[in-house]
């Protein structure tokens, strides 16, 4: 019986969330600029977002392979038996 219900159910369910979605292009309303983002004073322009800003990408200040010392011989490593 619970089947039956669940059946029944779900083509009700698909046509609700079909109704959804909107057809058609986004806009900003006229006359209204987009709102700034969290931290700004005024929304930035397209070429001032394809900045990454100093987060996404850190300059590193030393490497660790060049500043890596020579390895010495190890007696204990030695191959297994």
């Amino acid at each position: 019986m619970k089947i039956v219900r669940a059946g029944a159910l779900t083509p009700f369910l698909a046509l609700l969330l079909a109704g959804c979605g909107s057809v058609g292009t986004l806009a900003w309303p006229q006359g209204e600029p987009p709102a700034p983002a969290v931290g700004y004073e005024t929304a930035r322009t397209v070429e001032e977002r394809f900045v990454p800003p100093p987060q996404a990408a850190p300059v590193r200040v030393d490497d660790p392979v060049r500043n890596a010392d020579e390895r010495v011989e190890d007696p204990f490593d030695l191959p297994p038996q």
